[in-house]
């Protein structure tokens, strides 16, 4: 199939119009039309209702979408790969959640640079849930997670051990107020664990969903909250944070996850590199013997 006609069937998805997707792909309407019309003659199904109010999906057309969004994403790779920087060996396709980036990503980024500079480096930030379907449908080499889910034909392995710990704002003696606690989203996991600690904790005023964010709020009005233990250690240093005293702690483990087809000799290389990001970050990482690689439909949850 004309990896266009793929593009195209996107394209009227996200716009909801065969006029809209016209208009982005600088098409005319009838070739958009006569676009779908080959879709259509060769799943032997119609995949749009069409109405002056715009087009639908289909039930045949909601099936082809995940399949048309992997054909375009393996495309798009397969181009990256031929299409090699001058001097390079390969590309490697990287994702990570957004609070991984800073500074775990960022070592491994410049120890790529410095180590690997063979291989060309493609990075994506994006939600855990995404990254694993990119992994597993092949469009993405390798994910950086804290929830290694279980998924057929995707392997992970433990890469750090972190904590989330309870912290405040000084000085000490100041008082602070049930509504002074931000509540930040570890994920569910996380609250489930911190529900069944502090059972009587009233409904939080303010909720935030990444944890620089929250850091900064507290440090500006004052409050508290759980972070991840190597965030805030430059914060406690300096005495503008201190631990709660008696406060319990979450485990908070980050995951590499990768495709059971990955090419062995360059996940090596990776995940080499990703250990000793994890030591530059100032994580606790577990040792070689620990580092069992196992499929994510596995033991880990």
């Amino acid at each position: 199939m004309d990896i266009e006609v793929a593009r195209t069937f996107l394209e009227v998805v996200k716009t909801g119009s065969f006029v809209g997707a016209a208009a982005n792909l600088n098409l005319t309407q009838t070739a958009v039309s006569a676009r779908i019309r080959v879709l259509e003659d060769r799943l032997d199904r119609p995949v749009f209702i069409r109405n002056k109010a715009g087009a639908k999906l289909t039930p045949a057309g909601e099936q082809f979408l995940r399949f048309a969004t992997t054909m375009v994403q393996i495309w798009d790779r397969a181009r990256r790969a031929v299409a090699l920087p001058p001097g390079r060996d390969t590309v490697v396709t990287i994702g990570a959640e957004l609070s991984l980036w800073s500074p775990l990503l960022r070592h491994w980024l410049l120890w790529m640079r410095r180590e690997c500079p063979e291989i060309a480096v493609n990075a994506r930030i994006d939600t855990s849930e995404r990254l694993l379907q990119r992994v597993q449908d092949s469009s993405l080499d390798v994910a950086i997670i804290y929830a290694a889910l279980r998924r057929p034909g995707v392997i992970a392995e433990l890469l750090f051990e972190e904590k989330l710990v309870l912290v405040r704002t000084t000085p000490a003696s100041q008082p602070l107020s049930s509504e002074d606690h931000v509540e930040i989203d570890w994920g569910e996991e996380f609250m489930a664990s911190y529900h069944a600690a502090f059972p009587d904790q009233a409904k939080p005023v303010v909720s935030i969903g990444y944890g620089p964010l929250a850091l900064d709020y507290i440090l500006a009005t004052g409050g508290s909250g759980y972070f991840r233990e190597s965030f805030v250690r430059p914060y406690l240093e300096e005495g503008r944070l201190v631990l709660v005293p008696d406060s319990p702690e979450f485990s908070y483990s980050a995951y590499v996850v990768h495709s059971a087809k990955a090419d062995p000799g360059v996940m090596a290389r990776i995940r080499h590199a990703l250990r000793q990001a994890a030591a530059a970050h100032g994580t606790h990482r577990p040792t070689d013997a620990s580092l069992v690689l196992r499929p994510a439909n596995g033991a880990i949850g």
